[in-house]
């Protein structure tokens, strides 16, 4: 009998901050792709976000809290680790390298709906397509559609697409974001899907804070 192959799965994102809907991801498509790992990637500098990121330090944090007790779900920081924009092919390279030798692994890249029909607008696409399978979320139902020459790559280079189902997350980091901004404290956020670890460090910490409260503790403490 053949040895079954090795199933990894590869989550990249800015995660800022990691929500409830991010880790229903990822339990979703753990079971229904049957991943015996499933490597979580904060973005280092992503080259289609044009709104800057919470420092690198904090978002790790954050993740390494929500990831905690499940040794399953590994923190990757190769793309903060790695200088310049975070191309997902690059990382892909980097992460393959060290299973070369090894046949029986098979990788899957998971990405939203929008991802997978805008592919071809990705630094090296063609390759992304013939290094991973793609396991892509259908919210509600929706089957996930791309373009025409994403389609012959894809058969050409003999990959899968994989459907992901879950129902469509209520809160996002943008919600979270904003509500933090606006003066929410960062508890009465745990009702829409924060998590209560990542509450305490963001208070710990003072992360997100108005702009307003902001200023006035950097010039509480310029005048102490």
């Amino acid at each position: 009998m053949g040895v079954e192959p090795l199933r990894i799965g590869l989550f990249g994102g800015s995660f800022d901050p990691v929500h409830a809907g991010h880790l229903a991801l990822a339990c979703a498509a753990q079971q229904q792709l049957g991943l015996d790992q499933l490597r979580w990637i904060p973005a280092g500098q992503p080259w289609q976000k044009p709104r800057g990121l919470l420092a690198a330090e904090h978002r790790l944090a954050m993740l390494a809290r929500v990831l905690k007790g499940r040794p399953e779900h590994v923190l990757d920081a190769c793309e903060i680790n790695r200088a310049g924009p975070s191309y997902t092919v690059q990382t892909l390279r980097e992460l393959q390298a060290p299973w070369h030798h090894r046949q029986n692994v098979q990788w899957f890249l998971l990405m939203g709906q929008d991802q997978y029909a805008r592919l071809n607008t990705w630094h090296a696409w063609s390759e992304v397509v013939q290094r991973v399978d793609l396991a892509v979320v259908a919210r509600d139902g929706e089957p996930p559609e791309t373009t025409p020459e994403v389609l012959t790559a894809l058969r050409q280079a003999g990959r899968s697409v994989h459907t992901v189902t879950m129902r469509a997350a209520a809160v996002s980091s943008t919600l979270l974001r904003e509500r933090l901004h606006a003066g929410v404290a960062a508890h009465q956020l745990v009702p829409l899907g924060l998590d209560e670890r990542v509450a305490d460090y963001i208070e710990q910490h003072g992360l997100y804070r108005p702009a307003l409260k902001s200023l006035d503790y950097k010039q509480q403490n310029a005048s102490n």
